[in-house]
């Protein structure tokens, strides 16, 4: 299993980014896909997720100024992040998610891409 993050960069307060990101893997189907992030001296935390069947989980923090969007058919999901503010800045991982039996979570990681959201 690969999940091959691109986007990230600099921007200034107030712009848009995109992240985009792919999972590959024989037979591959996450329930879940999504995005993490990381700012220094933090604790990794969710910033949306979206399900094969289309639900979508966003932080409070960052509703109504990002949305994520999944293409199942590829295994694909894309975060458009609008109104970036300097506490965006963080180390963005994209995330995989299989629910095994027993309410098991199998968590798979891509490697991570920074957003410097500059003030």
């Amino acid at each position: 299993v690969q999940l091959q993050a691109s986007g990230g960069g600099l921007v200034q307060a107030g712009g848009s980014m995109r992240l985009s990101c792919a999972a590959s893997g024989s037979g591959f189907s996450p329930n879940a896909l999504g995005w993490y992030r990381q700012a220094p001296g933090k604790e990794r935390e969710l910033v949306a997720t979206m399900t094969n069947g289309g639900i979508a989980n966003y932080a409070d923090s960052v509703k109504g100024r990002f949305t994520i969007t999944r293409d199942n058919a590829k295994n694909t999901v894309d975060l458009q992040m609008n109104s970036l503010k300097p506490e965006d800045t963080a180390v963005y991982y994209c995330n995989a998610e299989i629910w095994g039996t027993y309410s098991r979570r199998y968590n798979y990681w891509g490697q991570g891409t920074q957003v410097t959201v500059s003030s």
